[in-house]
């Protein structure tokens, strides 16, 4: 295995080190390095080579799974730019973002108390709209303009949102049981 362990989640799938990454070349190359590394492939091997295949098929999965997350994409872009997100230490946003959310909020409170299908459906589909242009703002941010404070606070909104559509997710599948 001439692979590197300490190499970067891009480096290691011989990928750009980009936010608009191609996710059918990002499985592809995942497979290729997974055919290689596999546990399996080194049943026989001395104990060395098998506790060396299992740490690369854990990496490759951590890499793989980082990568095809748009969110933790950015996050991983961000660390490499050597900019912290602050997700624990700093939770100060904007009030009109803040009172967007609480809005959001209520709205999911009510549908889910009405068990209101057809509602929830519908706050999924515009919060997953909303997302993907906040996502595309971001590659912009990312892969064009470099402006990491920028790409900071868009991705601490997005972490907001993402767990919102969780739970908007969530409720609709409490409403199926």
């Amino acid at each position: 295995m001439s692979l590197d362990l300490t190499a970067d989640f891009f480096s290691l799938f011989d990928l750009p080190r980009i936010f608009r990454l191609n996710l059918s070349e990002l499985d592809s190359r995942y497979r290729d390095v997974q055919a290689r590394v596999h546990p399996d492939r080194f049943a026989s091997a001395p104990e060395a080579e098998r506790r060396l295949s299992m740490q690369w098929a854990t990496r490759a999965n951590e890499a793989y799974m980082t990568l095809k997350k748009p969110l933790e994409r950015a996050k991983y872009l961000l660390e490499l730019a050597g900019h912290d997100l602050q997700a624990e230490s700093n939770t100060a946003m904007p009030a009109d973002f803040l009172m967007e959310q609480m809005e959001w909020r209520e709205a999911v409170m009510e549908a889910r108390a009405g068990g209101d299908h057809h509602e929830l459906e519908r706050l999924f589909l515009r919060l997953t709209d909303d997302i993907g242009g906040r996502y595309e703002e971001v590659a912009g941010l990312l892969d064009d303009a470099q402006d990491y404070t920028a790409v900071t606070d868009r991705v601490r909104r997005l972490m907001f949102l993402e767990k919102l559509l969780f739970e908007i997710d969530d409720a609709l599948a409490s409403l199926e049981d």
